[in-house]
């Protein structure tokens, strides 16, 4: 039995649709029907309902669905059992966020590549509801956002918030500490309109009894820095985020006296039975976040 064949069926069942499937193999469609049309024959009995355009498996196709995973893992575990030591390849196509991106995922993914030197990488930066829909999709393999991911074959895990705070321009805004009223007199720069941090922070001054002058929202981080270092308003931003762009000129953190709500930041990923490669992914940006946050912890406590 051709495991290709196997494989190719098993993401035609996962994902529901051969064209999402095709994708994900980097196949053609018609590639991929001939794929699954042989290992039909092989076995004898139809997998996939063909009778209408709605995607379906027979019942043979649903029994077989356990068989295949079973068999890609098998195919995983002597790979990784009778490997000759070489570097892993990785290949791996992920999404993030731009919070994501200006906080912590450059320096993890150089630590990837001096883990696994082999690192094949396609990187997109989206809004949240585009990387939940691409990685359900199956279209990303893994993707940080603000939401979890949610569909069959989709795991998503926690990672720690992040805190989020005011940056404004050094020129202009010289206190040590400001209120919420103060910074509600100032143009306030966040998010897309809908986003978490920009429904959290309408929420805030909506609870603080404070009505800001104006709230601009907008979907690019390098849009919002390039505004406040012009001295137009004040941007919410994640505090890891402000720490890398403080090297900028005319930057500066913003301590508040009420604090903005944290950022939520999930890991959504595809489980893959033939690779062990999304789980050594996952792992590693577990281990380096959970590392930085083990230093700056340290870092306080000695203050």
């Amino acid at each position: 039995m051709n495991l290709r064949f196997v494989e190719a069926f098993y993401w035609v069942a996962s994902l529901k649709s051969v064209t999402r499937a095709a994708e994900k193999l980097f196949l053609t469609q018609s590639a991929m029907s001939s794929r699954i049309a042989a290992l039909e024959e092989e076995l004898g009995v139809l997998l996939l309902d063909r009778r209408d355009k709605q995607f379906r498996l027979t019942i043979a196709g649903t029994r077989f669905f356990t068989y295949a995973q079973r068999l890609l893992e098998l195919q995983r575990e002597v790979k990784a059992e009778m490997g000759s030591g070489a570097p892993m390849a990785v290949s791996m196509r992920i999404g993030a966020i731009e919070s994501v991106l200006h906080s912590w995922l450059i320096p993890w993914i150089e630590k990837l590549r001096a883990d696994h030197p082999a690192l094949e990488l396609e990187l997109t930066v989206e809004t949240t509801p585009i990387l939940v829909e691409q990685v359900q999709r199956g279209t990303q393999d893994l993707v940080f956002a603000a939401l979890p991911a949610s569909a069959d074959g989709v795991r998503s895990r926690a990672l720690p918030p992040m805190e989020m705070v005011f940056m404004g321009n050094a020129q202009l805004h010289r206190k040590r500490r400001y209120t919420l009223a103060e910074l509600g007199e100032q143009e306030i720069l966040t998010f897309q309109r809908g986003s978490l941090p920009h429904v959290a922070l309408v929420d805030l001054f909506r609870q603080a009894g404070v009505e800001p002058k104006r709230v601009h929202t907008i979907s690019s981080i390098s849009a919002m820095v390039q505004l406040v270092q012009g001295g137009f308003g004040v941007a919410t931003l994640p505090r890891r985020a402000v720490q890398r762009l403080l090297a900028f000129p005319n930057l500066k953190l913003l301590p508040c006296d009420t604090a903005l709500q944290p950022l939520p930041i999930h890991a959504s990923y595809r489980n893959d039975p033939s690779s062990h490669t999304v789980e050594t992914v996952i792992k590693s940006a577990f281990a380096f976040i959970d590392a930085k946050s083990g230093t700056k912890k340290v870092q306080r406590k000695n203050r």
